[in-house]
């Protein structure tokens, strides 16, 4: 296998990622149900304006991007900070592989450099977020010594009659 080497990622580079990085970022916040498609676009761009006001240029934020021989397979954007507040603890924002690159080891690679990066920069804990039905990715945290730390869980119910033969609640009338 060849080495996977970690550089930052330039200016150009950035522009054409952090578009990108918006539309999935949409695109999986619709496939959750956590957001509606409609104006999905719109607001993943804006949170990206908010957490990045300076760009590629924003404090304590790290744009990397994986290169096999000189070619660019990935990229990683990790926060120094914690966007929560978490303390002593580093953020990654995205992770990939390029689908061509992906079940070549690169993906533990580029998480392995990331988390040298961080621990460089003096931040001695790392945290992030996968979606539930990313098997593939929680399993490649589960193998590098990642462990849930929450876990949000939602069941679909339906609007079709009641179950269990309980009225449905109401609000309570308000006094005049």
């Amino acid at each position: 296998m060849t080495a996977l080497g970690v550089r930052p990622m330039t200016v150009d580079e950035f522009v054409g990622w952090q578009r990108a990085s918006a539309e999935a970022f949409a695109r999986h916040q619709v496939a959750a149900g956590t957001w509606a498609e409609d104006g999905a676009l719109e607001r993943a761009l804006e949170a990206n304006e908010a957490t990045l006001p300076a760009g590629i240029a924003t404090e304590r934020m790290l744009f990397l991007r994986a290169v096999v021989d000189e070619r660019p397979v990935g990229h990683a954007w990790v926060g120094l900070d914690h966007p929560r507040g978490a303390v002593d603890c580093a953020f990654i924002y995205d992770i990939e592989i390029d689908e061509p690159w992906r079940g070549r080891g690169y993906g533990r690679m580029l998480l392995a450099a990331l988390e040298d990066a961080v621990r460089e920069a003096g931040v001695p804990s790392l945290e992030l977020n996968v979606h539930g039905g990313n098997a593939t990715a929680i399993s490649l945290y589960e193998s590098a010594g990642y462990a849930v730390v929450t876990q949000q869980m939602r069941k679909t119910l339906s609007t079709r009659g009641r179950i269990g033969g309980l009225p449905p609640l109401r609000a309570p009338e308000r006094a005049p």
